[in-house]
């Protein structure tokens, strides 16, 4: 009879750890949400189709004092990174009216992806993002690695890039030999 008892407490154990684990877990171990997007020029982005790469995605407003400060550094990151595979996409929240988000978007002169969520499908998709600047980096496996509500310590999402972007050229390099 005590075997048993210790054997249900060993399992009730195990399943509260394994849940304690899952729920503090860093967010590099959650998969990024594979969700459509419509950018303001009308293309259709399909967030999946950027695996291999490293995506960053800022939930941003025209209203948030935040997000118009890191404007210009997620622009300069943008241009020196793109060319070597970075992607880059800026989600509006629901309540933004698009005809501001067109406006800031041109006179800011965005040179990267600014997709509408009308009906906060990405924001939900996120974790429910309610909060603005709020931005996750994910990595070329679509694992999120880094997620962060404020603004972002810039360097170290740079530095973070710029790794992801090497093992990516280190990997892309070895495929290449083998080939040969």
């Amino acid at each position: 009879m005590r075997t048993k008892e210790t054997l249900i407490t060993l399992s009730a154990l195990t399943l509260l750890a394994t849940l304690v684990y899952l729920w503090l877990a860093p967010a590099g171990m959650k998969h990024s949400p594979d969700i459509s997007l419509t950018t303001i020029k009308g293309e259709k982005l399909q967030l999946a189709s950027y695996q291999g790469r490293p995506v960053l995605v800022t939930f941003w407003a025209t209203t948030c004092p935040g997000c118009i400060r890191e404007m210009p550094h997620l622009i300069e990151l943008y241009e020196e990174l793109h060319p070597r595979g970075l992607e880059m996409i800026s989600i509006t929240m629901d309540y933004d009216p698009p005809n501001q988000v067109l406006a800031m978007s041109k006179a800011r002169g965005i040179p990267y992806h600014v997709a509408l969520d009308i009906q906060a499908q990405a924001a939900r998709a996120f974790g429910d993002v309610r909060l603005t600047p709020t931005s996750f980096l994910i990595a070329p496996d679509g694992r999120i690695v880094y997620q962060k509500t404020g603004e972002m310590d810039i360097a170290r999402v740079r530095q973070d890039i710029l790794e992801m972007l090497e093992a990516r050229a280190a990997t892309g390099s070895a495929q290449t030999a083998g080939q040969g």
